[in-house]
């Protein structure tokens, strides 16, 4: 059966409210933005979404967040989103904030069938005691937190459990794909999409470019095609910058 799709509106038709999504791209660098338009022009809510960040105001996540179409977020920061944070200390928002290298692995492991490993990132701290807040009241006040992991010493050391991530549905960015679904990551884009696809039971990729099968150099596959179910041929896409900042002409010169 093909895996191509012809437009991010129907590969994205069947996610359903509540589905699970985990999220490929850090900031705005390698978000799979096409096809979470294509998810915010649908009716889905409620959603549960795993991803470094949650995008930024009116871009990427922004946009499903600025609808209030997300229930929850596992992140690794904020950002430059400031929806995210209103949402999340108004108590709309319940908000799992987790190391970034933790969560990269959480991910990996959840697409490599581990349901769990021990790494020292956040013993002695409420990542590993608990206590972080999940969710707030209107007041301020914590509604939920976060609970206590499990500590274990190895070789003189204290290491916390910490459980994989599976997700529904996994939306991700490449560069460059095949037909069969074997992608090519850009740079920076690499960040989050090869984790997020092998940790979504099915997974979306939007790519600039589409080629057959043999086009791309086998040791150039960043991710083979047996972890991406569905392909959308996006072509190239604009470009986002997630915070600019320049000189005056005058200052510049001098």
């Amino acid at each position: 059966m093909s895996k191509i799709y012809t437009t991010a509106a129907e590969a994205v038709a069947d996610i359903p409210s509540g589905a699970s999504l985990a999220v490929g791209g850090f900031g705005l660098s390698g978000i799979p933005d096409e096809l979470i338009a294509a998810l915010a022009e649908g009716k889905g809510t409620d959603f549960e979404v795993f991803s470094n960040n949650c995008g930024v105001d009116g871009h990427g996540l922004g946009i499903l967040l600025g609808d209030k179409r997300i229930r929850r977020v596992t992140a690794s920061y904020v950002g430059e989103n400031k929806e995210f944070a209103r949402q999340y200390l108004s108590g709309e928002l319940e908000v799992e904030l987790t190391p970034q290298g933790t969560l990269a692995e959480k991910m990996r492991a959840g697409g490599a069938g581990i349901p769990a490993f021990f790494t020292p990132a956040g013993v002695g701290t409420p990542v590993s005691q608990g206590g972080l807040p999940w969710r707030y009241h209107a007041d301020g006040s914590v509604a939920l937190a976060s609970p206590p992991k499990e500590i274990r010493e190895f070789r003189g050391r204290r290491y916390v459990l910490e459980e994989s991530i599976t997700a529904d549905f996994a939306l991700v960015h490449a560069l460059r794909g095949d037909t069969e679904g074997n992608l090519v990551f850009n740079k920076a884009a690499m960040n989050f999409n090869p984790l997020a696809a092998m940790a979504g039971k099915i997974c979306i990729a939007q790519v600039e470019q589409l080629v057959e099968p043999g086009e791309i150099d086998p040791d150039q596959v960043h991710l083979p095609g047996i972890f991406v179910d569905r392909i959308v041929h996006t072509g190239m896409q604009d470009k986002q910058i997630e915070k600019r900042t320049v000189r005056a002409a005058k200052e510049a010169r001098a």
